[in-house]
């Protein structure tokens, strides 16, 4: 993977005005303690302006960062399509349609005219953003990126160490990790929901045993980021992320949604009780995993979390659990974390910082999304 790039661009007067503060909804002081109420759907909205004021080129694609840099990184502007999507999903508005749109060509551009990479991990978020995107737009152009990628991301398989596909295309590396192989499970189960294609289900299977049996740790359910990292030919276990719990939690919901079977479910639920159990949070809120690639880690997460509450069919004791979680981590973010007027989200989401990276950006609006979309289930507090 890469890192992130920004210009900065100030807030409209418009964009301001509309921008409201949490309001207290208590009684005064003295009374008792007060309530902060929060208008999840508003703050989403600022949420995606704030992505867009302060990091989209005009050559159709995000920026680095919101401080001057317009260096384009492939991976997180696959992600942007994914929030981009949110906002779509939420507000059905044509204008960001036609930015998703703008977005598509740009990276084609950007990438050299093709949406090839050299990571298998990057065009796996891509396909992945693109399957969201059509099934959200019904517009063909994203399924066929999307298969175009699928094809050539099964070409990243092979059975060293006992199968897995490689991270990048040097294979001579061989190292394979759970970026370039859960969300291939994902991607696996999607695409058998477009093509009907019984062989995308025994990639889903075999993908998704492959991880498990290599890095997933079989008493706790951590989530080990790869094997052969440092060419010792073991898995490193001591370098761990939220976004490699996100996406096996996904695997696990998407394998349970084809096949039933619980044991999938199983696996996605005590991979998430552990994400939440300290190793990843501090006080219940997510860590600060630094900026550049790290920046991205927590939304990613998140994104799943939100998959295992409203696709896994699990208790309304663990949608509730994960629902208070996702909630404090939301209030906390736009209380404490976030910069005014440009609405920047900061990687330690308990400080404000002067500007952001595109992936710590990603990762504040991805979890903005997750909030507005819990409170119109009616599951928020």
């Amino acid at each position: 993977m890469k890192i992130l790039r920004f210009s900065i661009l100030i807030l409209a007067l418009g964009f301001t005005a509309c921008l409201k503060e949490p309001v207290d909804d208590g009684p005064g002081p003295g009374a008792g303690k007060a309530r902060n109420v929060y208008n999840w759907p508003q703050i989403a909205d600022s949420s995606f302006q704030g992505l867009v004021s302060n990091f989209w080129n005009q050559e159709k694609y995000f920026n680095q960062n919101s401080a001057g840099g317009t260096t384009f990184n492939y991976w997180p502007n696959a992600h942007a399509l994914d929030v981009l999507t949110d906002a779509y999903i939420r507000k059905s508005d044509p204008a960001i349609k036609a930015r998703m749109d703008d977005l598509l060509a740009g990276m084609k551009v950007k990438n050299g005219g093709t949406y090839i990479n050299h990571f298998y991990d990057d065009m796996e978020w891509m396909n992945l953003a693109c399957l969201r995107a059509f099934e959200a737009t019904g517009d063909t152009r994203y399924k066929d990126v999307a298969v175009i990628l699928w094809n050539d991301i099964k070409g990243g398989w092979d059975d060293v160490w006992g199968g897995g596909i490689h991270w990048n295309k040097d294979k001579s590396k061989n190292y394979k990790n759970t970026p370039a192989n859960a969300p291939a499970c994902i991607i696996a189960c999607r695409m058998y929901g477009i093509t009907q294609n019984p062989d995308d289900i025994a990639w889903a299977k075999k993908i998704y045993d492959w991880q498990k049996s290599t890095l997933v740790d079989p008493v706790t359910g951590l989530v080990w980021d790869g094997i052969n990292q440092d060419g010792s030919g073991q898995v490193t276990k001591n370098w761990n992320f939220t976004y490699n719990q996100g996406v096996f939690i996904g695997a696990g919901v998407e394998l349970y949604k084809l096949t039933g079977q619980n044991i999938y479910i199983n696996d996605a639920l005590k991979t998430a009780n552990n994400a939440l159990g300290g190793t990843f949070t501090n006080a219940n809120i997510l860590k600060d995993e630094g900026a550049g690639d790290g920046g991205l880690f927590k939304g990613v997460l998140i994104r799943y979390l939100m998959l295992l509450i409203t696709d896994g069919s699990i208790s309304s004791t663990d949608v509730a659990k994960y629902a208070g979680f996702l909630q404090l981590n939301a209030e906390t973010l736009w209380r404490k974390g976030t910069t005014r007027p440009q609405v920047l989200f900061n990687k330690d989401w308990t400080t404000v910082a002067a500007s952001s990276d595109l992936t710590t950006q990603l990762s504040g609006a991805m979890l903005m999304e997750a909030a507005a979309r819990l409170k119109s289930m009616g599951l928020l507090k």
